[in-house]
């Protein structure tokens, strides 16, 4: 676990500057939430400074702080310096720590630059086509102002808490306020048209992407003229009610308009956005907090509570998301005491944090050429998977194989028995020449066996690790199993399947899902056929092209016995003829692929196709061979497994994961499994393979896969 020391930086003492000029700051935090935050640090193991943030601050910095290089006790501010004078104030500590190359909690200079300047942000909440009411800005009150439409809010351009707010409905009280808000704060005044209604926040914390709070309601108690004033928020708050009672919808649609504003704006870490709703139901953002306040009455903390962070789990939450983005931490400290953050939103908070790792891992799986017949680079991609498990605590029993690669088992278990078991393969059917190999692009990764295998292993290796990072590991029996004859239908790995299945409660396949979230919960069963037909008689020239009539005709009458609603599909893959005219001869074979859904039905089909050859009819004139049989039993859709199905929807509906219950038609291996087990495939993220051969899997669908394999599993009985 890793402790930090951790600089919390705040504005105390005003007077150690040069100079005092411009603006003096008015927003200051009171000590008791620093010494929260500080507090809420130090529960959760970090070490913890309290330091003013004025012209002495590096110096404290240098005596806390380790030197670079040390890392064993990284370091962080955890900034909530307001700032003391001048422009752009909330810039002011940050561009020193950037200086400094010290990492901090919150947005960068720029962020807070545009954020705190009401005028820029809403320029580019208009430019990204983000909802805010119509604004003029003024430099002096002498300016014309006929085109101003009343009534309108008058606020300084650059500050927050609702400093200088002020509503009115004519242009005399417009001058005066414009003149009050020159001469107290020594900037431009905003205009911005007042919108009758309700107020709402939306707290925001993370990064790539960033997690909204519930929406928060600011209690007007029905008024729709009335506005929160500074005195409201420093000393008697509105209030709040959270969740909001307003629809689902428009809930949903507050935090996304929410997380385009803080993206807009390049925020990081967190942040709070002001919202109107007007009394058409239309929604207006007013302003953006970078620094969204921790003051205990505070909307920022009022939503997070709601979303499940009580005060100590946010400012650690806080400090976790900004120290993930820094350091790329495996694990930081969890909470030792008070209410836990949910298992859940650990896993998401670490696994968001991963994005960058995983891609790179899937790029090297992805180059690394697996054609069942290329031993050397199965094995190779074998030994690279178990090496990253052997890390989490998994020990590898080796199959050796002496035609394809070796088969892999891997647990965290000395016990047979076990609460999981996950199905791989490592092998692809793609030939070396014909080896796609890792692109990222338009938000898709594509390379061969992304999809099909490589992209769900990558996803159940993340899992696993944040099942670590949140010490539930350790309580489940997790076995893995990778077989390496994909293309020869199971061929050696069957009898292995058979045997690790009946010790696991359920299966879970890592193969890709569909485009559209779609999960297998069936699969066909395979056969091949070879239907051979060799001419034994001529008389004359014509019996060439009638000879090559029959075998069509007779594959022809083959391929008509798919019935898809019994669930068989009879399919040529291959057809070579082979005739001559003037030296009478002819040879015909075809090879048929068979899915089916059901063994009897299979059996069936078989005696059909069996019978469909004319040899009676011809025996004099043609000879007819036929070879084959099944080579992988379907997978049947059993109770079992819907019933533990839904168990998986309702996670990921919790989630905000869209999946759903699908047949493929291929097979797979995963057919071995046990039958009595519940046996869910589709693991992998969402893709396709199209018939060029080229693969691909949705990126965002990585990490939704990863975290839904980690819920379900710590979830399991």
């Amino acid at each position: 676990m890793i402790d930090l020391r951790v600089a919390i930086i705040y504005n105390k003492d005003r007077d150690k500057v040069i100079n005092v000029f411009g603006m003096q700051n008015k927003e200051v935090y009171n000590p008791k939430v620093v010494k929260r935050v500080a507090e809420s640090l130090e529960k959760n193991g970090h070490n913890v400074e309290i330091i003013d943030g004025n012209m002495e601050v590096f110096d404290k910095l240098k005596d806390f702080f380790p030197r670079v290089g040390d890392e064993k006790n990284r370091s962080i501010v955890f900034n909530m310096a307001y700032g003391i004078q001048g422009e752009s104030r909330y810039t002011h500590i940050p561009s020193m720590l950037e200086m400094s190359g010290i990492p901090y909690v919150g947005s960068n200079p720029s962020g807070h630059a545009l954020a705190l300047d009401k005028v820029i942000t809403k320029i580019i909440l208009q430019k990204n086509n983000l909802p805010t009411p119509d604004f003029w800005v003024f430099s002096s009150k002498s300016e014309d102002m006929s085109d101003v439409k009343y009534p309108v809010i008058v606020k300084p351009k650059m500050e927050s808490v609702s400093f200088g707010l002020r509503v009115v409905d004519n242009e005399e009280d417009l001058k005066d306020a414009v003149e009050f808000i020159i001469s107290e704060f020594h900037q431009q005044a905003l205009v911005e048209q007042f919108i009758q209604g309700r107020e709402f926040a939306v707290g925001l914390i993370g990064n790539n992407p960033v997690e909204t709070f519930p929406v928060l309601e600011i209690d007007l108690e029905g008024d729709p003229n009335a506005i929160q004033t500074v005195d409201d928020k420093q000393h008697k708050p509105k209030n709040k009610i959270c969740p909001a009672q307003i629809s689902e919808d428009l809930a949903k649609e507050m935090q996304e308009i929410s997380k385009k504003v803080f993206t807009s704006l390049g925020l990081r870490d967190f942040a709070r956005v002001d919202i109107r709703l007007g009394l058409d139901n239309e929604i207006y953002v007013l302003e953006v907090n970078s620094m969204a306040s921790l003051g205990f009455g505070g909307s920022y903390v009022a939503a997070a509570k709601a979303y499940g962070l009580d005060y100590e789990g946010l400012v650690n939450k806080m400090l976790d998301v900004a120290s993930m983005r820094y350091f790329n931490l495996e694990s930081l400290k969890e909470k030792s005491t008070g209410k836990r953050i949910p298992t859940k939103v650990k896993i998401r908070s670490y696994l968001r944090t991963r994005e960058d790792y995983i891609i790179k891992v899937i790029n090297d799986f992805v180059d690394t050429n697996t054609y069942t017949q290329n031993i050397e680079g199965v094995n190779k991609f074998g030994n690279s998977i178990k090496s990253k498990l052997s890390s989490l605590g998994f020990t590898a029993e080796v199959f050796p194989q002496s035609q394809v690669g070796n088969v892999l088992y891997l647990t965290n278990t000395d016990n047979p028995e076990v609460d999981v078991l996950l199905v791989g393969n490592l092998d692809n059917t793609v030939k070396p020449e014909k080896h796609k190999y890792f692109q990222d692009r338009d938000n898709r990764l594509y390379g061969t066996g992304v999809w099909e295998h490589k992209g769900g292993i990558a996803s159940a290796l993340l899992a696993l690790q944040s099942l670590k990072y949140t010490k539930k590991l350790k309580n489940k029996k997790i076995g893995i199993l990778l077989t390496t004859d994909d293309l020869m239908q199971g061929r050696f790995s069957k009898k292995i399947i058979k045997d690790k299945s009946k010790n696991a409660k359920v299966i879970l396949g890592l193969n890709g899902a569909f485009i559209h979230g779609g999960m297998v919960t069936s699969r066909s069963g395979s056969a091949k056929y070879k239907i051979s037909m060799n001419m034994k008689k001529f008389t004359k020239t014509e019996d060439v092209a009638k000879a090559v009539n029959v075998f069509i005709e007779t594959i022809n009458k083959m391929v008509k016995q798919t019935d898809e609603d019994k669930g068989v599909v009879i399919s040529p893959s291959k057809m070579n003829v082979s005739s001559n005219i003037t030296e009478p001869y002819f040879h015909g074979d075809s090879t048929l692929n068979i899915r089916f859904g059901n063994p009897e039905l299979y059996t069936t089909f078989d005696d059909k196709i069996r019978k469909i050859i004319p040899e009676k009819k011809y025996k004099n004139i043609y000879s007819f061979q036929i070879e084959g049989s099944e080579r992988r039993p379907p997978m049947q859709l059993t109770a079992e497994t819907e019933e533990k199905f839904e168990e998986l929807k309702k996670i990921a509906d919790d989630l905000d994961i869209i999946i759903s219950s699908d047949h493929r038609w291929s097979s797979n291996n995963i057919a071995f499994c046990d039958s009595t087990k519940p046996i869910i495939d589709g693991f992998g993220p969402s893709g396709k393979k199209e018939f060029s051969g080229r693969e691909y899997v949705f990126t965002h669908n990585i990490i939704e896969k990863a975290h839904l394999i980690a819920v379900f599993i710590d979830n399991l009985k």
